[in-house]
């Protein structure tokens, strides 16, 4: 997670800046580079940051570029005249409240454990992740709230997984490490069971995972996870696509709605156990092809049409 570089205590930096109102687009870029920094507003044309290489070097920089144009702006070193002075400035810097919400949203997840689609949850629990990271990139004075916010982060996570993988009898073939933040490579030219498989394990299984595509002679990165040829660490069995072996190996296989879809893509591959669904499908992922450049855009707009398969499919347990 992101972390702000520490500051020189009892240092600060102060920015007075005279903004044209000619230039109202320039202005608000002066505005948003100020807050992106986390700057504090003293008064209006004065911003506050505590002393850090970062912040000196962003405020230089927004000056410079201030200056440019038809505005004036000064960068400060200021140095408080006593303690209370500096713990005023410290106060304008305390990021309590926005651990505070992001705690309450992270808490109201557990209303759904068991009733909501456990990986519309997980979904909300990664943004409140990069959530937790906007905040601590910022907080220049970390505290107590920040230890509580990564550690029910991290608990909500585990309880998450365990909704996402539930018990079950262990496979031979089950994988042996998280695989969580990884790369995942398949082959070009993808179609249905690669599209599907990229959809699962960016929606089931590694959230924050990428997916990388390879030429047929490519060879597959070491640290990269590969799927859907042949060769790789999850491929076809006898009798099933690799989307099928992906819901086996992860534990996936009894959700219906995922067998109902795992159906659709082996029908697609293999023409084998005929799916009405599956002429539909087939069209917009045709449909796809077309108005897509290149495979991250296609593979955008086919979990758009998987999203909505397991939308219509999904039926939350019954009390």
């Amino acid at each position: 997670m992101s972390k702000s570089q520490p500051a020189e205590p009892g240092r600060w930096l102060v920015l007075i800046a005279s903004l044209p109102t000619e230039d109202p687009a320039a202005r608000m870029r002066v505005l948003r580079t100020l807050e992106s920094l986390g700057a504090a507003v003293m008064r209006e044309g004065a911003y506050l940051l505590p002393d850090s290489p970062a912040s000196r070097q962003g405020l230089e920089r927004l000056a410079e570029y201030v200056a440019k144009g038809p505005g004036a702006a000064q960068v400060l070193l200021v140095v408080p005249l006593s303690d209370a002075q500096d713990r005023a400035f410290r106060g304008l810097f305390d990021r309590s409240s926005r651990y505070a919400d992001l705690i309450k949203n992270v808490e109201s997840l557990k209303v759904g454990y068991g009733i909501a689609d456990p990986s519309a949850i997980s979904r909300v629990l990664h943004k409140q992740r990069r959530e937790f990271d906007a905040i601590s990139a910022l907080d220049f004075f970390p505290g107590e709230v920040q230890g509580k916010a990564r550690n029910i982060l991290a608990t909500a996570d585990a309880e998450v997984r365990k909704l996402l993988f539930p018990a079950q009898a262990p496979d031979a073939g089950a994988p042996e490490e998280p695989l969580l933040r990884r790369v995942w490579a398949t082959r070009r030219p993808p179609w249905a069971d690669r599209f599907a498989c990229a959809w699962l394990i960016r929606r089931f299984v590694d959230p924050e995972g990428s997916v990388l595509w390879l030429d047929k002679a490519q060879a597959c990165p070491a640290e990269a996870v590969g799927f859907a040829y042949e060769g790789a660490r999850f491929g076809n069995s006898a009798s099933e696509v690799t989307f099928e072996v992906m819901l086996r190996r992860f534990g996936l296989a009894g959700n219906a709605a995922l067998a109902k879809i795992g159906a659709i893509v082996h029908y697609l591959e293999v023409r084998e156990r005929p799916v009405p669904e599956a002429a539909g499908v087939q069209t917009l992922l045709q449909g796809a092809a077309r108005r897509s450049t290149n495979e991250d855009e296609l593979l955008a707009e086919a979990e758009k049409t998987f999203d909505l398969l397991y939308e219509a499919y999904f039926e939350p347990p019954r009390k």
